[in-house]
């Protein structure tokens, strides 16, 4: 069905789609993890309330969640090309996937961390645990089965926000697709290419539900 050019393409494809996908979630958790814990803790039913700092997190997450990741891209070209020196392929996509990915990450931190049952928290509290011990040797231990749920979620938003950059020279599996599949009307390689992402999207979240599910405590 397709000759040697067109099967490494493919797997070139593959091997862009998960670099940018796994680096781009690595470092969405860079900056999405500390600020889910600061939108966990800062919150009214908070260990450590405070109103300011959670709704300047709150505006800033909210905003950037609001504007539609392929904009989001568009508006990013600038900054991209300035951070690696161009604006097109995996490396330059990684930037516009960390921007979009972070909030979205820190959402899925804070409604995790929420859901630690406040008995716990407060038994801690009354043993004298810090508010930084509370957070790591509490918080965070006991919602990590949902912390690994809200990753996998996550890996799988922004597989899709990978394949939507190939629009714009992105690279990867989404760049064939739009080339090969729209550009040339060549639909064999698009569903191909379809399908492989489909395969990728499993793959992660067979990988991503068997590990929250070992590390379940209920269970």
């Amino acid at each position: 069905m397709f000759d040697p050019t067109i099967v490494n393409m493919l797997l070139s494809g593959i091997r862009d789609t998960v670099y940018m996908t796994l680096a781009s979630t690595l470092l969405g958790y860079l900056f999405g993890l500390p600020m889910g814990i600061l939108l966990a803790v800062t919150d009214k039913d908070g260990i450590k309330p405070n109103a300011l700092v959670y709704k300047v997190l709150d505006v800033i997450i909210n905003i950037t969640r609001s504007v539609p990741f392929l904009i989001l891209l568009i508006l990013l070209i600038p900054f991209t090309r300035f951070l690696v020196g161009k604006s097109y392929g995996s490396t330059a996509t990684i930037v516009p996937l960390v921007v979009a990915a972070a909030p979205y990450i820190a959402r899925m931190v804070e409604s995790s961390l929420k859901e630690v049952d406040s008995g716990v928290i407060e038994a801690a509290r009354s043993m004298g645990a810090s508010d930084f011990a509370i957070i790591f040797n509490v918080m965070l231990v006991e919602a990590r089965a949902s912390l690994i749920i809200g990753a996998t979620i996550s890996i799988g938003t922004v597989l899709g926000y990978s394949a939507m950059a190939g629009t714009v020279g992105g690279g990867g599996l989404g760049d064939i697709a739009v080339r090969y599949g729209y550009h040339r009307w060549q639909t064999d390689i698009m569903m191909v290419t379809v399908a492989l992402l489909v395969l990728l999207f499993q793959i992660f979240q067979t990988i991503g539900m068997k590990i929250a599910s070992k590390l379940d405590k209920r269970k």
